[in-house]
């Protein structure tokens, strides 16, 4: 970095982020909130738009019940500890925040969450995968960090919580895995983290946006907090979608088998087995690139819906596009 480089990074990094930001902070809890995404548990994080080594989180407290600058601490990229050395109790797991960063400069905004929808794709053989046009936003495929596979000796408690920086990086690099894919699922299953990535190879903007954690919930990323929010949300939808028509679908087999075996048929070869329309990688990359051109819609009625609720509160303003 040349001097004059140098100079205007610091500058930046000497101003404090507006009120604007932490808006929209506040308000992307409330509405993570109210859409089932997060309940008492889970969170969003920011990265500082003034410096991008430090990022922002709500402190230890339910997403629906932040509603100011003193419910959000900020925290280094570098190791997840608080710019303050006196904050407060935070996150355990604001590691997969911070690695997350760390990894890749063009995250924005990170959001994880455990909501019941989506758990059963993160302990069963059946993937996770866009079913819909709005389900493009998830991406393709959604890995599946099974954090049994990143713990070392020193991980005395195996809660499947991500507390530290190595649990961390595990769950980071399945954003952009070196891996195998099942040929019979379509589905990235154990990712293989490989030591001899270099920096250069590592995106700014991972081609995978959604990775399901095993036993726990799933995480994802965006470009903007309003991105993130999208992308939680309707990764929701879709697999409450891909679930009905999963079960739609297995009824109606279960019926053609009856209806072969039970009638006499005298073929003897397997039956007719049916399954479900995926999107494909190109349809999926297309209906997000059409959709994000309309984003500021459903930002727009998700920010009025918090707004109309007796329970969220926002003291820092006015949220930009709301």
């Amino acid at each position: 970095m040349g001097d004059d480089q140098q100079r205007s990074a610091l500058a930046k990094a000497s101003k404090p982020a507006n009120n604007e930001f932490f808006s929209t902070l506040v308000a992307a809890n409330h509405i993570l909130h109210y859409h089932n995404v997060v309940d008492a548990y889970g969170h969003i994080s920011a990265r500082n738009p003034q410096d991008d080594r430090t990022f922002f989180i709500s402190k230890s407290l339910a997403p629906a019940l932040v509603s100011n600058r003193e419910d959000i601490e900020e925290y280094y990229v570098s190791d997840a500890s608080p710019v303050n050395k006196d904050a407060p109790k935070g996150y355990a797991e604001r590691f997969i925040h911070s690695e997350i960063y760390k990894q890749f400069k063009g995250v924005q905004a990170v959001i994880h969450g455990h909501p019941e929808v989506v758990l059963p794709f993160s302990i069963s053989s059946i993937p996770l995968r866009p079913v819909f046009h709005m389900g493009g936003v998830m991406g393709a495929q959604c890995p599946i960090y099974d954090i049994q596979q990143h713990y070392k000796s020193s991980d005395n408690i195996q809660s499947l919580l991500v507390t530290n920086e190595h649990l961390g990086a595990g769950l980071a690099a399945g954003f952009n895995p070196s891996t195998m894919m099942s040929k019979t699922t379509n589905l990235i299953r154990n990712y293989i983290v490989s030591s001899t990535l270099s920096a250069a190879s590592t995106p700014d903007f991972p081609p995978n946006p959604t990775v399901l954690m095993r036993g726990h919930g799933f995480t994802c990323i965006g470009a903007t907090m309003q991105e993130a929010v999208n992308r939680a949300i309707y990764t929701c939808t879709n697999a409450r979608v891909q679930t009905t028509a999963m079960l739609m679908q297995g009824s109606y087999n279960v019926g053609l088998v009856g209806e072969r075996f039970g009638g006499g048929e005298k073929e003897t070869g397997p039956a007719k087995h049916e399954d479900i329309k995926y999107l494909s990688e190109r349809e999926c990359k297309d209906s997000w690139t059409a959709i994000s051109n309309t984003a500021e819609r459903p930002w727009k009625l998700w920010c009025a819906e918090v707004a109309a609720s007796g329970l969220y509160e926002n003291q820092m303003g006015p949220v930009p596009g709301a």
